[in-house]
């Protein structure tokens, strides 16, 4: 009863957490739901971004790549490669899954500095990179959560939930809370590190000439980098626990 009430708790928490603002937004009304307008708007423009380039690159596909499509034949085998080092031999079905993920997570993080979201006005708030909201992560790392129980039963069927009494049942409470405390860990890192390197920019632009900023945001695009590739290499990692057993 305990660990259901903690589990209550625990995604609760996560509702709750949906509420956090920092700064104005702009919402709209969809049926009885408030949504964050800004955040939609902006995670469209970086899915057309995602799409354009691939329709572009690969339009007219080459035995011996060039160009664009040599570029994303690189990034194909570069997220191949993050998949099978931490999901094993039976990661193929998941590339495409790890590589949405990776692909959009790094151009939103990258398009909070390089597009000028700044000069687009709205009635309230303003834009800002997708990952800059606490929804979108939440969102990210609860479909990471969706697809490791996804590995895991798919591969084991019931018997996956064996894993929560290895090696001994007294640890059942705390292999439960784990599972739970997954999502949280994802979606606040990812949160926490994007959000910091905007406020940072601002502040710096705000206080010192313009010129003096700009190490520091190349410096947030490669932490944005780096950020992109934990949450894909942490999801591929979860999935590949899932579905070999508990470690």
């Amino acid at each position: 009863m305990n660990v259901l009430s903690c589990s209550i708790n625990t995604l609760k928490g996560l509702y709750d957490i949906s509420a956090v603002e920092v700064g104005q937004h702009f919402y709209w009304q969809i049926g009885g739901f408030q949504v964050h307008g800004q955040v939609l708007i902006t995670s469209w423009v970086v899915i057309a971004i995602l799409l354009g380039s691939v329709t572009i690159a690969v339009r007219n596909p080459q035995t011996i790549p060039t160009g664009g499509q040599n570029f994303f034949e690189y990034v194909l085998e570069f997220i191949r490669d993050v998949s099978k080092t931490q999901i094993g031999e039976e990661y193929g079905p998941w590339v495409p899954f790890i590589g949405t993920m990776f692909l959009f997570i790094f151009v939103s993080n990258w398009s909070g500095a390089l597009l000028p979201w700044k000069i687009i006005q709205l009635p309230h708030g303003e834009l800002a990179a997708p990952t800059n909201d606490i929804n979108t992560t939440v969102a990210l790392a609860l479909l990471t959560s969706v697809a490791y129980f996804y590995a895991g039963l798919t591969k084991k069927g019931l018997s996956y939930f064996g894993k929560y009494i290895q090696p001994t049942p007294i640890l059942l409470p705390i292999n439960i809370l784990e599972d739970f405390t997954k999502p949280l860990s994802l979606s606040f890192r990812l949160f926490g590190n994007i959000l910091a390197d905007e406020l940072v920019v601002v502040v710096l632009v705000s206080l010192v000439p313009s010129v003096v900023p700009i190490p520091v945001m190349f410096l947030g695009l490669f932490t944005s980098g780096i950020q992109a590739l934990i949450f894909a290499t942490l999801a591929a990692a979860y999935i590949g626990e899932s579905m070999e057993g508990h470690h």
